[in-house]
């Protein structure tokens, strides 16, 4: 069986401001100047002087401006979804398992592990990866008929089109066979953040399921940027909390999650991945009547069907079908952002990795070792549950992590130590709401046959829910191709990655096989 490969965290600081510090200061003189200061004009006495008095009066604007591009390896995913994208304020390039073969065992081991411990660890992920390439090999047929069904590529001979055939079968086959591989998976990303930001994370670090990764990394973090600028840490800021001082370790410690919180949650979603549980009462109203304040009209020059055509529907509104979302700059748009909605959801991990990049619609997600559970709690895969074969291999391979977890737990490990070894398909519940000019922009994502399946049918039902309550605002929501028809070619924004299914034809009512 192969090794476990664990490398070990890899900070490395790509690009960043020449003297970050003296560019606050300079930002802050710039406040009482009659023109703008330069960095260079900062003495010492201004760099000891106003530098605290700036940050302790809580005057933090000036600390976004210096930005730091830091190459991340060898950090694990459980990091990246309990810590580094639990905050809106970062921008990310991640390395995606949905595209990349997964062909070396590659998981971050806690240093924290030793001995039996460390071996019963490294034998679970190794087991999990073998799961992995076989579940691979198993769906592989699975996907094949169901490909053949949609594009009958059995008609075609090209041996070009064969081989993209099969690039896609496996791309298919390795989207869902990742399910099984644990949140300790080692992962790259290139991640951008502002000083102030980072000064954050060095004061947060304990406040997650990662603390002991998420402070070595933070740590690293801040080693790069004092090489380039040993002021910007000197004079202001304050090193991390310790974790008795974390709000969340004072209502508790790491444990089984409720039963009967869980079998409540889960019976309040009546079926559903996501269930609208609140929203902005006379949402059209507050829609109109906010569109008409912008451009100064009065309800008898924009009634209230005019005023929500000219910011939904694409055939008034130019910036529907602008693919870059300008939407934040539009004033009349911005009208969008008084209705707001609530959904309670249940995802899995890898799912809610990528639902939770929509940054402007946020959630509260949960401590997962506040979350425990005994026997396994997962989201299997339709495709996988379509295969007995896949089905057997997925349960023995859940089954196990879960059990190394728990016997783990037992022999007094960290339950945040233990959970690394989870698997993707474990359950995420949370609640989240957001803003209808946001979700506009997310459910325009998320409704393309191209999107992963979970938000895919979670945007489904949110938009199918929103349409009860306000159908005049969601009658002009769908994938790029349904609102670009008509109006500007391509009408798929996806290239050569088109899904072959005319779904602007008769959507919402599409049929998704794959």
């Amino acid at each position: 069986m192969a090794e476990v490969i664990d490398r070990g965290a890899r900070v490395t600081l790509r690009r960043w401001f020449g003297t970050p510090y003296d560019d606050a200061i300079a930002a802050a003189r710039t406040c009482y100047s009659d023109r703008v200061i330069t960095p260079e004009e900062i003495t010492p006495g201004q760099r000891e002087r106003i530098g605290p008095l700036t940050f302790e009066a809580g005057h933090h604007t000036v600390y976004q401006h210096a930005s730091f591009e830091f190459a991340l390896e060898g950090v694990s995913r459980q990091l990246v979804w309990s810590f580094l994208h639990r905050q809106p304020f970062y921008n990310s390039e991640q390395q995606s398992q949905r595209y990349v073969v997964l062909t070396q065992v590659r998981a971050h081991v806690p240093s924290v592990l030793g001995g039996k411990d460390r071996e019963l660890y490294e034998r679970a992920v190794t087991e999990a990866w073998l799961a992995y390439a076989e579940l691979t090999e198993l769906l592989k047929p699975v996907v094949r008929e169901r490909l053949s069904e949609l594009w009958g590529f059995t008609r075609r001979r090209s041996e070009q089109f064969r081989r993209s055939v099969e690039r896609d079968i496996e791309k298919r086959a390795i989207e869902t066979a990742r399910y099984v591989i644990p949140v300790a998976c080692e992962t790259a990303l290139v991640h951008t953040i502002s000083g102030l930001v980072l000064h954050r994370l060095r004061r947060m670090a304990a406040a997650s399921d990662v603390p002991f990764e998420a402070e070595n990394v933070v740590r690293r973090m801040v080693e790069e940027v004092e090489r380039i600028d040993p002021d910007f840490f000197r004079y202001v800021g304050r090193g991390p909390l310790a974790e008795e001082e974390v709000l969340e370790a004072r209502i508790g410690r790491p444990g089984p999650v409720s039963a009967e919180w869980l079998s409540t949650f889960d019976a309040s979603l009546e079926g559903r991945r996501s269930r609208l549980v609140a929203w902005t009462p006379e949402g059209t109203t507050r829609v109109s009547d906010a569109v008409r304040a912008v451009l100064g009209l009065s309800p008898a020059e924009l009634n209230d069907a005019a005023a929500l055509s000219l910011v939904l529907d694409p055939r008034r509104n130019p910036h529907r079908l602008d693919t870059l979302n300008v939407s934040m700059h539009s004033p009349a748009m911005q009208a969008l952002e008084h209705v707001h909605y609530t959904f309670r959801k249940r995802l899995s991990h890898t799912a809610d990795s990528q639902d939770q990049r929509h940054r402007m619609v946020p959630g509260s997600r949960p401590l997962l070792s506040r979350h425990d559970t005994f026997a396994p709690d997962v989201i299997v895969p339709e495709l996988i549950n379509s295969s007995p074969a896949a089905r057997r291999r997925f349960d023995e391979a859940v089954g196990m992590l879960w059990e190394a977890k728990n016997r783990l737990v037992r022999r007094g490990v960290d339950l945040r130590v233990a959970q690394y070894l989870l698997p993707n398909a474990r359950v995420i519940r949370f609640e989240e709401s957001g803003s209808l000019l946001h979700l506009l922009h997310k459910w325009t994502l998320r409704t393309c046959l191209n999107a992963q399946r979970e938000i895919y049918e979670a945007s489904i039902e949110e938009l199918e829910q929103v349409r009860s309550v306000h159908p005049e605002l969601a009658g002009h929501v769908g994938p790029p191709c349904v609102v670009r028809d008509g109006l500007v070619r391509p009408r798929c924004t996806e290239g050569t990655h088109f899904c072959g299914v005319p779904v602007w034809r008769k959507f919402p009512a599409v049929h998704r096989t794959i």
